[in-house]
């Protein structure tokens, strides 16, 4: 099953920190699990143009975002906060 993830959770920095949707919202550690264990998958459909939310590793670190589609508007950063 997919959400449909309609606005993002960010920290001071601008990082991702959980998703949510219409009745839903998943803290990042959760989304991290869940994708991983590909028990649950997250999209963001914006303007008609939908991408996936992927885990990505930094410097050892998870982090949450989208498959690269070069449309803007569908990506997390750019997102409303939840």
């Amino acid at each position: 099953m997919t959400q449909q993830v309609t606005k993002s959770k960010k920290d001071r920095d601008g990082d991702i920190t959980g998703l949510c949707g219409a009745s839903w919202s998943h803290t990042k550690t959760q989304a991290v699990i869940n994708i991983k264990a590909d028990r649950q998958a997250y999209s963001v459909s914006v303007g008609g143009r939908t991408t996936y939310v992927r885990v990505g590793t930094r410097k050892g670190n998870d982090y949450l975002t989208t498959n690269s589609d070069d449309y803007g508007p569908n990506n997390l950063d750019n997102l409303e906060d939840c």
